[in-house]
């Protein structure tokens, strides 16, 4: 099974999803987060295995405990993959470029056209 696939079917399920979250932001042991499941902690111990044979934690012997750190490269590559799919993605910098330089285009336009003793209208004050 090639890593693509084992990253895909580890992150298939919602439970080790959702450990991914979070070690998102700092490494944890095993108690910390079968403590935050209402499932039992056999069934945590099943999911962080799956998750670190993906390849997705490592785990490391803390004394007593087992603390789990999550590697965010195997979600990189899979994100790159998915990213072929996303029909809003192709193109969309290209055209923001576009509409940038129409902005600026339109800026410069409406500036030559003022005549040179009248402000610009974002620089006029109200006098109301």
């Amino acid at each position: 099974m090639d890593e693509l696939t084992r990253v895909a079917d580890a992150v298939a399920d919602p439970v080790r999803r959702e450990i991914l979250v979070m070690l998102r932001h700092a490494p944890l042991t095993a108690g910390d987060i079968a403590s935050r499941f209402t499932i039992s902690r056999p069934a945590v111990s099943r999911h962080l295995r799956v998750l670190r044979e993906s390849g997705l934690v490592r785990d490391e012997q803390d004394g007593r405990h087992r603390r789990y750190s999550l590697i965010r490269s195997p979600l990189g590559h899979l994100a790159a993959w998915l990213g072929q799919f996303d029909a809003q993605r192709p193109g969309w910098p290209q055209r923001l470029a576009a509409l940038e330089t129409e902005v600026h285009r339109a800026r410069r336009d409406r500036t030559r056209s003022q005549p040179a003793d009248t402000p610009c209208p974002e620089h006029q004050e109200d006098t109301a």
